[in-house]
Formats: structure tokens, sequence, C-alpha cells
């Protein structure tokens, strides 16, 4: 009788295609009669279903281009504003080491200044010197070595350059005082208390480009195998997509085609010198959460254009482009955008913001919604995140032989 009831709920959850309440009440049933725990009741679901199933998709590997990440779990660029001059030091070794070693497939470096001028801070990274790729060097062949696959972030901060450390307090940094001079396509501050940013002439946006040719070429002698352009959170590239902060009448503004030529540049001009074997990912604020400015239907008309120019994942974020955005804050909330992007596109996306755990990843990847799970503060906060959801979903991962000595007994 038990195994005929066993069958009927396995039957029933193989066919199980999304949360259902119907879906809650059979786990429910399988749970009590096989004495199987699991607190969460969403988390009973995936969890029986990664006994039926022969892998969750959390922990499914993913092949883009030559490169094989072995799960889909992230690790979000972030700034950690503890460089000096734009050189990576222990600290950034130790960060980006120690979530390699807590099992997550993918290791973004944080934003990554292509010139001096392109910092946010002081202490931001930078690639612009040929000293700089020893250190990142490093760094990289550890996080491979831990069988994860080391990727950095190109960017350029533009009028949201030269400010200060988030702990030192906000707005901008005067030039006696460390600062310089910002760039943006228009003469338009971000804020009352930052910089006043120099126009870019023809001259500078070229520079700008082959300032970005170069950070790839020693990206790549670093021994990175996947570069992610950013053009979100309002800094450079980002600044020339939004009608809000691109006022210029030239050839960089104005239209749509002519507000996305700086970015499409930057792709054509990494593309020379980045190997085709290895993925190039570009980040874009899906949203300016503001009237008037970028927004999701011109994001849909980008991506079909980035996808066709051989730009293989769109990192969807939102925001930072004016200090007057709305957003309206959740948990995975900009997860809509990343799903509209992938389903109407048909080019692979990455959700970042607020996902906090691992049901709530699993059940983004099973519907359908985005291919990877890019995961910041829940990562500061935990390290080891993507060993522990892989016990909370059942599945048997590799961990450090220097750790295995506290994986905890496995129960699939």
């Amino acid at each position: 009788m038990v195994f005929i009831i066993a069958q009927t709920v396995e039957i029933s959850l193989q066919a199980f295609c999304g949360v259902s309440s119907s879906s809650l009440y059979l786990a429910d049933i399988y749970c009590k009669l096989f004495s199987f725990e699991c607190e969460e009741p969403i988390l009973r679901v995936l969890c029986i279903q990664s006994i039926f199933a022969p892998m969750s998709k959390l922990f499914s590997p993913i092949k883009i281009k030559g490169i094989t990440l072995k799960n889909r779990i992230v690790v979000s660029p972030m700034c950690q504003y503890s460089a000096v001059d734009g050189f990576a030091n222990d600290w950034h070794f130790v960060h980006l080491g120690s979530r390699a070693v807590g099992g997550a497939s993918l290791i973004i470096v944080e934003a990554t200044a292509v010139a001096p001028e392109g910092r946010i801070s002081p202490e931001d990274l930078g690639i612009w010197d040929d000293a700089h790729v020893g250190k990142l060097h490093q760094i990289a062949s550890f996080i491979k070595s831990q069988q994860s696959v080391p990727g950095i972030q190109l960017a350029h901060a533009g009028r949201k350059a030269s400010t200060a450390a988030p702990w030192k307090g906000r707005g901008k940094v005067a030039v006696e005082e460390g600062g310089w001079d910002t760039v943006a396509p228009s003469a338009i501050a971000f804020a009352d208390d930052y910089p006043m940013p120099v126009e870019l002439n023809k001259e500078g946006i070229n520079a700008i480009v082959a300032d970005f040719k170069s950070a790839a070429e020693r990206s790549l002698r670093a021994g990175f195998e996947l570069i992610e352009v950013h053009a979100a959170h309002g800094y450079l590239l980002h600044q020339f997509l939004s009608p809000l902060s691109n006022q210029r009448q030239d050839e960089y503004g104005g239209s749509f085609e002519n507000r996305i030529r700086l970015l499409l540049d930057v792709i054509e001009s990494i593309k020379t010198v980045w190997p085709p074997e290895f993925p190039l990912f570009v980040r874009i604020s899906a949203s300016d959460w503001a009237d008037g400015g970028w927004d999701l239907e011109q994001s849909l008309k980008l991506a079909v254009m980035l996808k066709a120019k051989g730009v293989d994942l769109i990192d969807v974020s939102s925001g930072g482009l004016v200090p007057y955005q709305k957003i309206a804050v959740g948990p995975a909330y900009q997860l809509p955008f990343a799903s509209r992007i992938k389903r109407e596109t048909g080019i692979m996306t990455a959700t970042v913001g607020l996902i906090t755990n691992a049901a709530q990843a699993e059940t983004i990847l099973v519907n359908g919604d985005a291919d990877l799970i890019a995961m910041a503060r829940e990562l500061l906060r935990n390290p080891y995140f993507p060993l522990q959801a892989a016990g909370e979903l059942h599945e048997s991962v590799e961990w450090p032989v220097q750790y295995e000595r506290a994986k905890p007994t496995e129960r699939k």
C-alpha cells in the first residue's frame, strides 16, 4: 500500500512544473511517509523533485562557449574599495578565493576600471596598467584551482567617478584630496554633491573604446576566462544609453541607435582581442525606474542587438542612473526583467537582487526565468552558500578536500 502511494506521489511530482498548493500537499505526504526532514514547505517540494530528477537545476552544469560552469551560482561583482592605485591585494585574494572555495561556479571580479579616471573611488581596482596584471593573475589562478571560472567586470564610472568609498562619506573627492576631473556623455552631474563632468568629445570617446580593448587584453594575460562589460548602475556606458543623462546632438546621442552606439563600439573592440571560446557578458540596468529614462522595452531591443553582436549573456540588474529613482524593492525584484529578456529575445540571462536561499534560486531556474543566479550580499554573509544550498537540495557536490571532514552526511 505504501509503495502504491509512493508511486502516485512520484508520478504527481514528476508532472509538477511550479510550486502549487497540490504539490506542497503531496510533498508533505511523502515526507511524513518516509520521515524525510525538510523545514520549509517549498523546499520539501524541491528536495523531493531532486530525488526523482537526476539533478537540481541550481546544481546542473551549463556550457557557455568553451567553458562549463559546474552550477548556476555566480558571485556577482562587488566593489571592495580596498585597492591602492588600482592594484589588487591580499584582501581581494581572500575575498574572491574564499567564494571559490565555497563552491560558486563563476567568480566575477568587481568593477575594474579601464582607466584611472574611470574609478568610482580612489580605492577601486584597475586594469589600465600592465603592472596590475600580476596580482590579478594570482587570484584568477586560485579560482581555477577550485574548479571555478574566473571572470572580470570591466568598467568606467563616468560622472559617478571620483567619489568617496562608502565608509568615508558620500559625494565627490576633490582633486586636491586625490580626486580627478570626471567625464560623461553630457555635462550633467549625478547629484548636487557629485562632480560636474566634462562632456566627452569624439577623441575622448575613441580613447575609452581603446581603453576597454586594452583592458580585455590584460584580462586575458591575467588568466580570466570571462569578461563582463559593465553597462549598468549609472556608470559611463549606462549614461550613454539613457536619455536622462545623454543629451548629445551627435552620433552618440538622441535616437536609440545613437545612444547604444558606444556600448556596441566597446563590444566590437573587445571582440578583436578576446578569444572566441571565452564568453562575453554584458550587465545592464533594465530600467532607470524614472520617467523618461531607459526602460525594459529599450532593454529588449538592445538585447536583440547584443545577441547579434555575439554577446553570450545579459546580466540583468536595474537602477543607479539618477538619485530620484523609485525602485519597488522586494525578493527577486529584478527577476521579471531577466525573464522577459530571456523569453522574448532568446539570449541567456542572469538575474540578481535579493535572492537569498536555495529554494528561491531553484524555483527561478525550474520556471525558466533565468539561466544563472548572480548573488551578492548573501555571498558576503555566507561565502559557503553553494555548499549549504547543495545540502538543502540533497545534491552531492565536491567539497575542498581540506574541508571534507565537515561535510554533512549525504541523504540523497
